[in-house]
């Protein structure tokens, strides 16, 4: 039987701080409303979900494999991360072109190039779920449960950022040169 504080706090630490799902549900729904931003807050949710899956039915071959594939990973993930900031920092409220980044398939996608994600669904497998189960709709439940908290961590970071959309608005360019600064951190931690 897994540790039940450590696999929570694991759990609530890892997808309620500061990362690439909560600050771009914060940013979509700053710009587009808390509404409009659930598209990709659902995204992320199934994103997680698969990810988890994914971890748990082939836990064992990539741990072994991590060494090899990590810093792949890393790198395009990192430029990935790098490619949001910009957009973040230098887009404005009325801008369209961050429409695609608030869709449910980019929130999906994100799971797959997002460095935490794929290392939170790793860590998770592997040390508290794979050693201590053996049964697959045990599996699909800790996934659906774990996706259901992502999608409520992102969108309570969504919430965040639709309630303080006028202050958002207005002071666009700081909040915007802010979070892109807060994503550049997230590349950046990768490598650190």
């Amino acid at each position: 039987m897994p540790n039940g504080l450590a696999f929570l706090s694991f759990v609530l630490i890892t997808t309620f701080t500061p990362g690439p799902n909560n600050i771009m549900a914060m940013a979509n729904a700053s710009r587009h409303g808390f509404k409009r931003s659930m598209r990709f807050t659902l995204g992320v949710g199934a994103g997680f979900f698969l990810m988890i899956g994914l971890s748990v039915a082939f836990s064992v071959a990539l741990y072994r494999a991590i060494p090899t594939i990590k810093p792949a990973m890393t790198v395009i993930g990192a430029c990935y991360i790098l490619w949001l900031a910009w957009k973040t920092a230098t887009s404005s409220p009325g801008d369209d072109s961050t429409a695609a980044q608030n869709t449910f398939l980019s929130g999906l996608l994100l799971q797959f190039l997002n460095p935490k994600a794929i290392l939170y669904g790793l860590t998770v497998a592997s040390t508290f779920l794979v050693p201590y189960y053996h049964s697959a709709p045990v599996f699909v439940a800790f996934a659906a449960a774990l996706a259901f908290v992502a999608f409520v961590a992102t969108g309570c970071w969504a919430l965040f950022g639709s309630v303080f959309r006028r202050f958002m608005t207005e002071n666009h360019r700081v909040v915007g040169y802010a979070m892109g600064l807060l994503l550049v951190y997230c590349a950046v931690s990768l490598f650190v």
